[in-house]
């Protein structure tokens, strides 16, 4: 009997030992095997760099080009301040449904208020009624009073705080693109606008020394901030928002952790050599955050839809021969926004309450590349109060300014339907 229980003891001992082995080996296989596919899973946003160098936006494993607005629906009436996101006639149904038809498929945010339940309620009603992605945004306190300090490393913690609670805030939501940082600060390391200095660089005699300092610090911050944000977002790419291409040499340098550049071109209607150009400078995707034209024309003084038409027709070609797999372009460019969705009345005076109900038509600014108004007086002839592609009325529709689409909608709609590069259509 003894001699039988031990044999029984050991047997079963055995049994269990290969059981135990047997169940070790499977669930370190499985771990092994789910640790891959963890590794291997791609983000729901990202950017793929094809065999031939160009580079292609891919959204939930499908190639995705930006077709997109920038959007800041202030009603007649009102300025910057208002906040529309709080506005309980809830103008971006009406505009969503607009922009579906027109094939829009993104809106550019620049920034976002702090009221984040509010914020969340835009994103998901546009990505879900509509099938609109947000791109998101941040000033980087471009517009502090009375000027953005990046050289001072409490300015910076202020703005970092800020940018990542709006990571937080966001990053879950569905219909999430991408995060903008800035749009065009690099002008302020170079004194054009907001510009700012710090003791170090006030202590460089030379000028040109002190602008590249200034650029280095600049440009060395927002590299801080995006491998902060992919700590706590690996899913959406991060931009370099900035003006044309100006100190993108040095941003090779300071800023290589950023996936993408998103410019503002104004070059009328042609972006000449932009696309070769950054590729040669710094080779990374670019969006064109902002592209477009105005609909007044300063020197007859009246309204000219073809006009705008025509040139936004011209950049959206280009922008199209510069997408990835067209072999006659750069392949570096990921699509665009057009500056801008509807019309904003507040912009020319914006601090006189009494001209925000008017329509301006006195020119802001010059700009020798839209050719058909140049010989306007002074040669002002951009007219920040009419770059939209939707008009405003102050007849009004459920509480909201009616919306009038310009020709340019109709115009791009029928070339994101068919874009045919080979057909070149005259300016009227």
């Amino acid at each position: 009997m003894k001699s039988n229980s031990n044999n029984k003891n050991s047997f079963i001992t055995k049994t269990t030992g290969r059981k135990f082995f047997l169940l070790a080996a499977c669930s370190l296989f499985l771990l092994a095997l789910l640790s891959r596919v963890d590794c291997s899973r791609r983000p729901k946003v990202f950017i793929k760099q094809l065999k031939n160098g160009h580079y292609q936006l891919v959204v939930n494993s499908r190639p995705y080009i930006i077709k997109g607005v920038c959007y800041n629906p202030i009603p007649i009436g009102q300025n910057h301040e208002y906040d529309w996101w709080s506005d309980p006639n809830k103008p971006w149904e009406v505009d969503g449904k607009l922009m579906q038809e027109m094939g829009v498929n993104t809106v550019r945010i620049y920034q976002s208020p702090n009221n984040s339940e509010h914020v969340k309620r835009v994103i998901r009603e546009l990505y879900e009624k509509h099938g609109i992605r947000t791109i998101l945004g941040s000033w980087l306190g471009f517009w502090e009073y009375p000027c953005p300090f990046y050289g001072d490393k409490r300015f910076q913690r202020k703005v970092k705080e800020e940018v990542l609670e709006m990571i937080r805030s966001y990053k879950d939501e569905p219909g999430v693109l991408m995060w903008v940082l800035g749009n065009e600060n690099n002008y302020s390391c170079f004194g054009n606008v907001n510009p700012w200095s710090s003791p170090e660089i006030d202590k460089e005699p030379n000028p040109q020394k002190q602008r590249e300092m200034r650029a280095r610090i600049y440009y060395s911050f927002v590299n801080d901030l995006a491998l902060e944000i992919k700590k706590i977002d690996k899913e959406h790419p991060v931009a370099l928002g900035n003006g044309e291409l100006l100190g993108l040499e040095i941003a090779k340098e300071y800023a290589p952790d950023i996936d993408l550049v998103a410019c503002i071109i104004y070059r009328g209607r042609t972006f000449g050599n932009l696309f070769k150009s950054l590729k040669m400078t710094f080779d990374k995707p670019i969006l064109i955050s902002e592209l477009g034209a105005d609909a007044y024309d300063a020197y007859l003084k009246k309204e000219d839809q073809n006009m705008q038409a025509f040139f936004l027709e011209s950049q959206w070609r280009q922008v199209y021969e510069n997408l990835a797999g067209n072999e006659k372009g750069s392949g570096n460019c990921l699509g665009g926004a057009i500056f801008e969705w509807s019309d904003e009345w507040w912009k020319h005076d914006e601090y006189n309450p009494d001209s925000w109900s008017v329509h301006d038509t006195e020119s802001n600014w010059s700009n020798s590349s839209y050719y058909f108004d140049i010989k306007a007086e002074g040669n002002k002839n951009m007219n920040e109060e009419w770059f939209g592609i939707v008009a405003l009325s102050t007849e009004m529709e459920n509480g909201l300014n009616k919306r009038i689409p310009r020709k340019a909608y109709y115009v791009i709609r029928e070339f994101w339907k068919n874009p045919d590069l080979n057909v070149k259509r005259d300016k009227k």
